[in-house]
């Protein structure tokens, strides 16, 4: 059984709008902009203590956007090492050293190509970055 061409992945946070997790074009997998963001609203990377002072770990943060990539590839029947691009999204380019960092522990020179630009904001105010991706994973036909 062949799975649809545009697909939202239940236990994952739902698109913020009126857009799959993934499209699939023939060998090509389109991953929507993934952040990371939970099934239940909160944000990986993203804490409060006592105090009310908002502490926000970009390493945390890369870690579950990439998991989520993961977890959509899955569902998509491919693999983070099907992923041919990324283009990575950051709030500061401070951050950027700690987002390789923590990218570093899934991709190596070897893996994807790659964009990395700063945006001014993204679509809640606890992002700190935000990763789309394609992927090339040939369809195995039923």
């Amino acid at each position: 059984m062949t799975k649809p061409a545009a697909q939202v992945i239940v236990g994952k946070a739902t698109p913020r709008g009126r857009y799959p997790h993934y499209r699939r074009a023939g060998n090509f997998i389109f991953v929507s902009g993934t952040t990371a963001r939970r099934a239940d609203n909160s944000i990986a990377g993203a804490s409060c203590d006592e105090m009310g002072t908002l502490t926000l770990d970009i390493r945390v943060q890369t870690r579950a956007v990439i998991e989520n990539i993961r977890d959509i590839l899955n569902e998509a029947g491919a693999g983070l090492e099907d992923v041919v691009e990324i283009s990575a999204y950051l709030v500061s380019m401070n951050d950027f050293g700690g987002f390789n960092e923590a990218y570093g522990e899934f991709f190596d020179e070897s893996g994807p190509a790659r964009a990395t630009v700063a945006v001014h904001q993204l679509a809640h105010p606890q992002l700190l970055v935000e990763l789309k991706a394609v992927a090339f994973r040939p369809q195995i036909n039923d």
